[in-house]
């Protein structure tokens, strides 16, 4: 290849890489922007797949947060539905077929057999045969929290617990858990 042309091949892959770099962080989305409105890119920064089925976000979010599949292993979905009947010092169990039905739902779109980002993560830090009740007891979320002092999370009348995942992950029901888009209540400008 002689000079000219090489120059030429050189100015060529240096504009298609700035118009490349360009078109990337135009899809970068500012706190204030409208999330709902770009269903593209709010699905591609999804952490695990979001609650698809209406009998488990019914029956289960009519008392809590309906945590998603993703957020524990099978294991851990199938020992929490085996034990309703003290589920958190609560009794909550169901019809043989209603609890057939939600542990088919938990198990297969558990962590362990999930493709989504914090899914995988979370899945890989539990040893072997780990089955937590709670999100908030595995390595993995432990990682992600250790920063929060108890001011802004237990000791907080807002939020008191760290179970109330939607209360400062504000796209958790969406699957996003993307620390930017945390709003802590009461700590307006709480940044890690």
């Amino acid at each position: 290849m002689d000079n000219r042309k090489s120059k030429t091949w050189s100015i060529v892959l240096t504009m298609g890489f700035t118009l490349g770099l360009v078109g990337i962080s135009g899809m970068v989305l500012s706190d204030d922007d409208d999330y709902e409105d770009n269903d593209q890119w709010s699905q591609s920064r999804l952490d695990v797949a979001p609650v698809d089925n209406a009998f488990y976000k019914d029956e289960c979010g009519s008392c809590h947060f309906p945590y998603q599949p993703g957020l524990l292993p099978a294991r851990s979905w199938q020992r929490l539905m085996d034990g309703l009947e003290d589920h958190f010092a609560e009794n909550a169990e169901l019809e043989a077929a209603d609890a057939e039905q939600l542990t088919i739902y938990l198990t297969e779109n558990a962590a362990d057999t999930s493709d989504y980002k914090r899914s995988r993560g979370i899945s890989r830090s539990l040893a072997k045969n780990d089955a937590p009740l709670r999100i908030s007891t595995t390595r993995y979320f432990k990682r992600k929290h250790h920063e929060l002092p108890d001011r802004v999370v237990k000791d907080n009348p807002d939020v008191r617990s760290f179970s109330n995942c939607e209360l400062c992950h504000t796209r958790a029901a969406q699957g996003s858990y993307n620390e930017h888009q945390v709003k802590i209540p009461g700590y307006a400008d709480w940044d890690d």
